[in-house]
């Protein structure tokens, strides 16, 4: 009897892509086909090389703004996540404080209704 064979499954990707790593390949390919057309273009070398040299400039300028965005959006989500946690810390230190006072009332009046003998 024929086994019938298996074909892999693709795995889905829940997470996707970030953001970054989508504008870094998108700026990775707009300068590979930049450079491309340039070496293909029939125009004197010179001229070539300059506006290739402009490309790269604007390409580096756009990459250079591009980390100084993601850096400062990185130490944003770190200083929430700061406040986040100190927030919680507090909630919980109180939560504490609030259960020691409500255990010490109630063995209070434990004890005091307790029967005398």
């Amino acid at each position: 009897m024929l086994q019938k064979k298996e074909e892999p499954i693709m795995a889905d990707n829940q997470s996707g892509a970030s953001a970054g790593s989508v504008a870094l390949a998108f700026l990775s390919g707009a300068l590979l086909g930049a450079v491309a057309a340039f070496l293909l273009a029939p125009q004197p070398g010179r001229e070539s090389r300059e506006r290739l040299l402009g490309y790269a400039r604007r390409t580096s300028e756009d990459l250079r703004e591009f980390s100084e965005k993601a850096t400062e959006t990185w130490q944003d989500v770190v200083e929430k996540g700061r406040e986040f946690i100190d927030e919680a810390t507090a909630a919980v230190k109180e939560a504490i404080e609030a259960g020691r006072e409500a255990m010490k009332k109630e063995r209070e009046h434990n004890v005091s209704n307790f029967p005398q003998s």
